[in-house]
């Protein structure tokens, strides 16, 4: 065992580059597919469910086992899991882009998100071990919030480039090139660092992690489609059990997979539940966007990505106010202030979709960008700053299963609100074909393809879709005003600076 050898400022930041690298491929891939999603359509032919499991599975995977490789990552080497798990995303990519149907990519999505779950602890254990001043560690973690947070945004505009000239597997292939340079960097830069105390591998509560997270989310997905029946019911006891089974065996473990009392911190308490509930309102949103840009408004893919760039621009821009505002504000109420700002943008935009021009949509995606940006900044330092550098990987894992439930369970209610209030809102005229009419009827995407465009059957669906948007966007705003909330009740303000930290003992090799 060794203490720490301090890197040279620029290996520090060279290495960065790396897990910025990975964890921006990682977000582009999460918001990527939602432009492809009408040219896939027509290739593949999915049903509205299968096209809500092809964008969910991918987080849904994420969510259930981030808890687990988090504490495989701080037991086997921190750079070690980041790379296998590269190397796998490399191949799941090449699945996906070659997929033949609907059921082989969402099989290829599953496998992109286990060997996504992965990559991610690593990335944020990594910071919190190359970057012990609290000052540079913030600064660092804002780089990397502001890689994760653009890169949900400049998702849709890679996608928009590749399909303005290839076919929709290219999103995907597209990664290959990307985790090869990741590979080759990591290696190249990144220290091993591991726990040295790790105690032994737990499989019952990494079995209890899983089981926690899937079958709720599965169960929503269950009640849009069949309602609130004894399968839906069964499905939630069952999460809840195995979440209450989780936790009891955590406090009652020597080496837990999770230390439960690291929610006697409100800051990483709040820090935590403001990022599920404000990403569950964001990303539930975000995975119907891209359609309602190309679909409704009749944007290319090119220009529906660009419509996006406001988003991108402004979460990049975070970067040189995240200093300013935690010093003025204190980290609580900063964290609130930029939900608040989001809410109102989510609000405008729900007013802007029915506009007939772009600009007022445009100009209302910039406070939702500043906002989130701000927020996930701030939230992902409180997590990471909270926990002893030896366990690092297992709490940041916490930080990002909350993340990636948020997408899942965003994607799977939002998306169902959507779905469902299309469907109520849909009259179409007589005259129509029974199977174009139930085409029609299940989604959007799929009324595009057998309804003439500006016809009254065509007007009446994309009004429809308009409405639902509306609906879920002034949905997703009460729910950031929720969390706004929730992180100024709860997450500690005070300005005064931070102390340095105690170097702590961690094993280490170049």
């Amino acid at each position: 065992m060794s203490t720490v050898t301090p890197l040279s400022p620029r290996r520090r930041w060279a290495a960065l580059s790396v897990l910025v690298g990975a964890v921006l491929l990682l977000a582009i891939d999460s918001t990527v597919l939602y432009l492809a999603v009408p040219s896939l359509t027509r290739d593949l032919a999915p049903s509205g469910t299968q096209v809500l499991w092809i964008g969910d599975i991918y987080s849904l995977a994420l969510a259930g086992l981030l808890v687990t490789m988090g504490t495989v990552a701080d037991r086997f080497g921190r750079r070690r899991t980041l790379l296998v798990g590269a190397t796998a995303f490399g191949a799941a990519s090449a699945a996906a882009a070659f997929a033949p149907t609907a059921g082989a990519l969402i099989a290829a999505r599953l496998l992109l998100g286990v060997a996504g779950a992965t990559i991610m602890p690593s990335t944020l254990s990594i910071i919190r071990d190359l970057f012990v001043d609290p000052v540079e560690r913030s600064r660092a973690i804002a780089v990397w919030a502001a890689a994760s947070g653009g890169g949900l945004a400049l998702g849709p505009l890679v996608g928009g480039v590749l399909l303005e000239r290839f076919w929709w597997g290219s999103v995907f292939l597209i990664n290959v090139p990307v985790v090869l340079a990741i590979v080759v960097g990591g290696l190249l830069l990144l220290p091993e660092s591991r726990n040295p105390a790790p105690g032994r591998f737990d499989l019952v509560s990494a079995a209890l992690s899983a089981v926690t997270v899937v079958p709720v989310v599965y169960a929503v997905k269950h009640a849009t489609t069949h309602g609130l029946d004894l399968t839906t019911a069964g499905l939630v006891a069952l999460g809840v059990l195995a979440g209450l089974a989780f936790v009891s065996r955590q406090r009652r473990s020597p080496d837990p997979t999770i230390d439960v009392g690291l929610f006697r911190n409100p800051a990483f308490t709040g820090a935590v539940l403001a990022t599920l509930i404000s990403i569950f309102a964001l990303t539930g949103l975000l995975f119907f966007f891209s359609q309602y840009l190309q679909l409704a408004r009749g944007m290319r893919p090119l220009v529906a990505g660009l419509a996006e760039m406001p988003a991108t621009l402004a979460s990049i821009a975070v970067v040189v106010l995240v200093g300013a505002a935690r010093r003025r504000l204190g980290m609580g109420r900063a964290i609130a202030a930029g939900l608040a700002v989001a809410s109102v943008g989510l609000v405008a935009v729900a007013v802007a979709e029915a506009a007939p021009g772009y600009l007022w949509l445009g100009l209302a995606l910039v406070p939702i960008g500043l906002g989130v940006g701000l927020a996930m900044t701030l939230e992902t330092d409180a997590v990471v700053s909270a926990v002893p550098r030896a366990r690092a990987g297992a709490a940041a894992s916490v930080s990002e299963t909350a993340y990636e439930l948020g997408v899942a369970l965003g994607i799977a209610v939002l998306g169902s609100v959507v779905t469902l209030a299309y469907r109520s809102g849909l009259h179409l005229p007589d005259g129509i074909t029974a199977s174009a009419r139930a085409t029609a009827q299940d989604s959007f995407a799929g009324a595009t393809g057998v309804l003439e465009a500006g016809s009254p059957a065509g007007e009446a669906a994309r009004e429809a879709f308009v409405g639902a948007m509306q609906m879920a966007s002034l949905s997703a705003a009460a729910i950031m005003a929720v969390a706004a909330l929730v992180a100024w009740r709860t997450i500690p303000s005070e300005t005064a600076p931070e102390a340095a930290p105690v170097p702590e003992p961690l094993e280490t090799r170049a």
